[in-house]
């Protein structure tokens, strides 16, 4: 019984699940786990005799012909077979449905979290790129992201930011502060950034003639 009420309540909740976006179906299963919730708090008590597998009460809820009007029951138990069902057989089916259940809607919305982190998530591209220019240019490039705070809102050192180019562009830059020494001693200091500037001005005004 229990796996029947679980298959019926999957068709009813997938048929008249609502065709608008991913908020709302988050909500429309959200509001179908509230209802489990709710039918446990309505019978909190069962659900702890049930729960602790206990079995002093069995001989009321579960003998048939044995119905106790002094308990606390569903009015569907009095329209029920008493020579085949019991006061409390069926809610003891419908726990274990909603148990499935459940977990069912739980994965639902799992579901739609991995689809939502998989439309925002970015794929590696399937060309690698590797740095084919001096290293020294690579550095003064990695000092002026620096300065700029382009990373992390600035607080990115540049140990992390040159690791990071180091993996992404499969090169090893050494000792970059050395290098960054070097650079400050040049005559034209930030002659790959201008040169980047110079050659970007050109490719636009050529674009406007």
């Amino acid at each position: 019984m229990s796996k029947l009420i679980y298959h019926n309540e999957v068709y009813r909740i997938e048929t008249r699940k609502p065709s608008g976006g991913e908020k709302m179906i988050r909500k429309y299963y959200q509001t179908e786990l509230i209802k489990l919730k709710e039918f446990f708090e309505e019978n909190v008590d069962f659900y702890g005799y049930y729960r602790t597998h206990s079995t002093y009460l069995d001989h009321k809820y579960f003998v048939r012909r044995k119905l106790d009007v002094k308990l606390s029951l569903d009015s569907f138990v009095f329209e029920s077979d008493a020579r085949f069902s019991t006061s409390h057989d069926y809610k003891v089916a419908k726990i274990m449905a909603n148990d499935l259940l459940e977990v069912y809607l739980n994965d639902e919305l799992l579901k739609l979290n991995r689809q939502g982190e998989e439309q925002y998530r970015i794929s590696t591209p399937k060309t690698k790129l590797a740095w084919t220019d001096n290293k020294t240019s690579l550095i003064e490039l990695i000092y002026a992201l620096q300065c700029k705070g382009s990373f992390n809102n600035g607080n990115a050192d540049i140990k992390e930011i040159s690791a990071y180019f180091e993996a992404v562009f499969n090169i090893e830059l050494g000792d970059v502060y050395r290098t960054y020494l070097e650079i400050k001693n040049r005559t034209s200091r930030t002659k790959f950034l201008n040169n980047l500037q110079n050659l970007l001005n050109n490719k636009m005004d050529s674009q406007d003639e």
